[in-house]
């Protein structure tokens, strides 16, 4: 590949994740379209329908046997599982926050979401962090208690969507390339069926489902849960495996700005100081993180073309 060839395939990678990220900033306005549709009822279908996307997808692209040759790697299909499990509990923590008007959470918790993954490569890798990058953590640290304690709750929400996106990350870093994004995603919605059949019946006895009883439009955006599902899946996979990291980590903030103009412009949920406080002190330490990653980048660049490897 000429480098003319490769900074097109660079730039195309950036516009990827560009999409990726754009398209989940708008997710909370699509979902809170589908009321009166319960969180449950729409995880479920999330997953049912995102199964059947993948497997059109599969059909045309011929891929099968790729999804096959993984069935047959123990290993890989039992991480799989572990990763179908944690996007699950993500989904759900997401669905109960932007159908309950709690959209500004949900923000937050993609906001930590990066320094959350740090701190578990560190607690379960054993990887070395650099000052600023424990700062920003300390300051994260300190934003989350200041949420608490001024207003009052804990953003489980939050600290939900964190955790469960960043062990999702740590056990896809696990995987590694071994597992395309189209067979991964197919097997971790295979693996939830069972839990999406058991939500929609709980939900059929109790409230009533309501795919198909409100209108046709809302029958319509509830069919396309397993499009909205896919679509940004496939292009961050594209795009991250075109593009630097460095690139993936500035444009990941992307999703949680819009969710939170969306929560805060749009819907208009409450923002009293004490809240504006806790995000003041996210934003700084996301401020930190990002300047830091981008001034190693350059450094380990540099050292690269000088021939001297970064011992940072």
């Amino acid at each position: 590949m000429t480098p003319d060839q490769a900074a097109r395939e660079q730039s195309l990678g950036g516009i990827y994740v560009l999409a990726a990220y754009l398209l989940w900033g708008f997710m909370p306005i699509y979902f809170v379209t589908l009321a009166p549709t319960s969180p449950w009822e729409v995880v479920a279908w999330r997953i049912l329908l995102a199964l059947v996307f993948c497997a059109v997808l599969l059909a045309v692209t011929r891929t099968w046997g790729r999804l096959l040759a993984l069935l047959r790697n123990r290993r890989l299909v039992i991480w799989t599982v572990v990763a179908g499990v944690l996007i699950y509990v993500n989904w759900q923590a997401f669905l109960i926050g932007t159908l309950t008007g709690h959209v500004v959470e949900t923000s937050l918790g993609y906001f930590i979401n990066p320094i959350a993954t740090v701190l578990l490569g560190v607690i379960v890798l054993h990887e070395r962090l650099r000052i600023a990058q424990w700062v920003a953590i300390g300051i994260a640290a300190a934003a989350v208690v200041v949420i608490i304690v001024a207003v009052g709750t804990v953003p489980w929400i939050a600290l939900t969507l964190a955790a469960s996106f960043a062990t999702y990350g740590l056990v896809k870093k696990k995987i590694g390339p071994a597992v395309d994004a189209l067979s991964g995603l197919t097997l971790e919605s295979l693996w939830l069926i069972p839990i999406a059949i058991i939500q929609l019946i709980v939900v059929a006895t109790t409230t009533g489902l309501t795919m198909g009883q409100v209108s046709g439009g809302h029958t319509f955006l509830l069919l396309l849960a397993g499009v909205i599902t896919g679509v940004p899946l496939l292009f961050f996979a594209a795009g991250a495996r075109r593009t630097t990291l460095t690139v993936v980590g500035i444009l990941q903030f992307i999703a949680p700005i819009m969710q939170f103009l969306t929560g805060v412009l749009i819907l208009g949920e409450p923002m009293p100081a004490e809240r504006w406080a806790g995000f003041a002190l996210v934003w700084t330490a996301i401020a930190i993180f990002t300047v830091d990653s981008v001034v190693h980048s350059r450094r380990q660049r540099s050292a690269l073309a000088a021939g001297v490897s970064d011992p940072v």
